[in-house]
């Protein structure tokens, strides 16, 4: 009858089996088959002593528990893509304010958005451009404190003519002494559709392309 060495552990054992899967990784019912057969097995003049009993269960503890962990790790990542499923379904249809420079603009009603000053500036105002690059009309904030700015256009040009709608850009400035430095622009946009996947959830807006979840400051109706 053949015998096991009792200074063998089971995973030793299992590492340089000839027929042994190619696989690293060792099932909590390999493990165990392992383990009995080394006990059926040992050699009578050399039994296995406690201390190394208890480790190889020990080890078997160990394999089980991160099976059950990955099974837990596998169920909590199915419920998280759920809930960004749903998440990003409520969103479809909605307006966000997201950093950006442009801007798909209704002109028959009056347009809102923001700047963000850093510190306080003498003079901020904001340089509406369309689509071609040409200057439409300047929106004067005059002075302003440190922090969100909102202002309002009214969707007409400089001669007070309608301008027709489309996607317009937003340059904001602000004057420190005889320096002119611009601002970031927070500017609405309605969300056409989502993509899912990958590590982050993604807005298609309309008219910008896309953006990620993590830069929306503000979901609207």
């Amino acid at each position: 009858m053949s015998t096991v060495s009792g200074t063998g552990s089971v995973l030793d054992q299992y590492q340089h089996k000839p027929d042994a899967p190619k696989s690293n990784d060792l099932g909590k019912n390999e493990f165990l088959n392992l383990l009995v057969a080394q006990l059926n097995n040992q050699n009578p003049l050399e039994p296995q002593g406690n201390g190394e009993f208890i480790a190889q269960l020990a080890q078997f503890s160990q394999v089980e528990g991160i099976e059950k962990l990955n099974t837990s790790m596998g169920s909590m990542l199915s419920s998280f893509q759920s809930s960004q499923a749903l998440q990003a379904s409520s969103l479809v249809g909605r307006k966000v304010i997201v950093p950006s420079e442009k801007a798909v603009v209704d002109t028959s009603e009056s347009f809102k958005a923001s700047t963000i000053l850093p510190v306080s500036s003498s003079n901020v105002y904001v340089n509406v451009y369309d689509n071609s690059g040409s200057l439409v009309t300047r929106v004067n904030l005059g002075e302003q404190a440190a922090g969100n700015v909102s202002f309002i256009w009214d969707g007409k040009d400089s001669d007070g003519n309608v301008a027709p709608p489309g996607t317009y850009k937003f340059e904001a400035q602000a004057t420190y002494g005889s320096e002119t430095k611009g601002l970031y622009t927070l500017l609405p946009a309605n969300v056409d559709s989502v993509t899912l996947g990958g590590s982050e959830l993604m807005l298609n807006l309309a008219g910008l392309g896309s953006v990620p979840l993590s830069q929306v400051q503000v979901i609207g109706q």
